[in-house]
C-alpha cells in the first residue's frame, strides 16, 4: 500500500480521478475502493475472496482490451522477438 500524503488521499477520495499523478496514487485509489467494499460487506474471507476475484478479472480484461492490442501493433511495427 503506497503511503501517499494525506492531502493527495483526500483529493483522490473527493473524486479528482483525472488528477492521479503516479502509480502509487492509482494503487491507493484501487485499494481504497476495495477497503470500502470490505467495510460495507464485512471483513470475512468470502468478501476478501470476492475482492481478489474482481481485481484479477479487471486485470485480465484490461490486458485483453488495452495491452494485447498495443503489443500487437508494436510487434507489427518492430517485428517479432521470438
Amino acid at each position: 500500500m503506497p503511503y501517499i500524503p494525506q492531502g493527495r488521499r483526500k483529493a483522490i477520495r473527493d473524486g479528482e480521478f483525472g488528477k492521479i499523478q503516479s502509480p502509487g496514487e492509482l494503487n491507493f485509489q484501487i485499494t481504497d475502493v476495495c477497503i470500502q467494499y470490505a467495510d460495507f460487506y464485512g471483513e470475512v474471507y468470502s468478501v476478501y475472496n470476492e475482492i481478489i476475484g474482481a481485481l484479477e478479472c479487471a486485470k485480465q480484461e484490461f490486458y485483453r482490451k488495452m495491452v494485447a492490442p498495443y503489443e500487437d501493433l508494436k510487434c507489427e511495427k518492430n517485428g517479432e522477438v521470438f
